[in-house]
């Protein structure tokens, strides 16, 4: 096993100099948060994980916190223990002997989920419902879950070999590449729902997914109208490109919509945050003939009654998108790499590891400066 060794270049993070490899490494144990039950974390030492020949080891520079992970957390989802955490961005430090084409030193982020490529639902580009795909194998320790939440996390071959390493450009900072994989997630759902130059989508819900959402649906050509409960956020979306914003609360919410789109109602509305509230509200909103699209999870005990001859009289299409895309891994590393759009206005909160329990209790009572957090391993 071998560790980087890095020389502060000037950079922002001190994170760009020169690697190199040392040696065998004597460093036996890590830093992780391990997941011990439901809203049980453990900021403990874990032995760092050893690789098979065609494995990687990555330093985890940088992850980010996701919804998804926070759900892990608060809910008996998963059995204990795990080290969660999967939007993550670092330094290649160690590959196994039948590793080709990464070297000690690079830079990369770890897409956890890679498809089998050969079973029914891969033939059919719905990749994110191949079993191979959900079977989350990146890991640092325990049952593999992800393993960001760590100062080390292993990488296995079919993920290294299958395109879930992806080298960062220079030009581009840690932070940054760690909106590969949300960017992903967004862009999948903008692409199922069509949209497209000239059409205008409602966001409900304007937190760092919603505010992405924004800025994808603007740089597809579309117009986006966004809400949410928080003033400040409201306000966020209209400085990241949001054509309108209003509060969630308003009662005037479908006419200010209607006034906006020549009376017809947008052309989609994607739902951004799990309120049944919000459903009905983008169901007013929605043209006749239009699309609403659930992005965010809903727990599993809500239900929605409705009107099926709503759906019927009006041609609504109801659809959902859950997580990325293998297809569109590409396109969406090209759009954070090349600075299509600006994630670093997501960014509020920079916190050490240690801290990821605070971390989330700042996500799930947010205030009005609270957008992403991002993590760090190593302090």
């Amino acid at each position: 096993m071998y560790i980087p060794y890095h020389i502060n270049n000037g950079d922002f993070d001190g994170l760009h100099g020169i690697i190199h490899r040392l040696g065998v490494s004597r460093r036996k144990n890590m830093k992780a948060q391990v997941y011990r039950g439901v809203n049980q974390l453990r900021y403990e030492d874990v032995p760092v994980p050893e690789l098979d020949t065609d494995e990687v080891l990555v330093q985890v520079q940088v992850v980010g916190l996701c919804q998804s992970d926070i759900k892990k957390i608060l809910y008996p989802l998963y059995a204990p223990p795990r080290i969660f955490g999967h939007e993550t961005a670092g330094i290649i430090a160690a590959t196994g002997a039948d590793v080709n084409n990464w070297n000690v030193g690079d830079r990369v982020i770890v897409l956890h989920h890679i498809p089998c490529m050969h079973c029914a639902h891969c033939f059919n580009e719905n990749y994110s419902m191949c079993e191979v795909y959900k079977t989350i194998t990146t890991t640092a320790g325990f049952i593999p879950s992800g393993g960001g939440f760590a100062q080390y996390v292993k990488v296995p071959g079919h993920i290294v070999r299958n395109g879930g390493l992806m080298k960062i450009p220079e030009s581009i900072n840690f932070e940054q590449a760690s909106f590969v994989e949300p960017t992903n997630c967004c862009l999948k759902a903008l692409k199922k729902a069509q949209v497209g130059l000239g059409q205008t989508v409602l966001v409900t819900g304007a937190g760092p997914i919603g505010l992405m959402f924004i800025m994808l649906i603007r740089h597809l050509g579309g117009r986006a109208i966004a809400t949410d409960l928080i003033p400040s956020r409201v306000e966020k979306a209209l400085q990241l490109g949001a054509e309108a914003a209003f509060n969630a609360r308003d009662p005037d919410l479908s006419t200010h919509i209607a006034h906006l789109t020549n009376g017809m109602g947008v052309d989609i509305s994607l739902l951004a945050v799990p309120s049944e509230k919000a459903f009905f509200q983008a169901l007013d909103c929605t043209r006749k003939g239009g699309k609403i699209l659930f992005f965010a999870e809903f727990p599993d005990e809500v239900t929605i009654p409705i009107n099926p001859n709503i759906l019927y009289r009006r041609e609504i299409d109801l659809m959902g998108s859950y997580s990325s895309s293998y297809r569109i891994q590409t396109l969406a590393a090209d759009i954070v790499f090349n600075q299509r759009i600006d994630v670093n206005a997501l960014i509020s909160h920079r916190l050490p590891l240690e801290d990821l329990e605070i971390a989330v209790k700042r996500a799930i009572s947010p205030t009005p400066d609270t957008y992403k957090i991002l993590l760090y391993p190593h302090p």
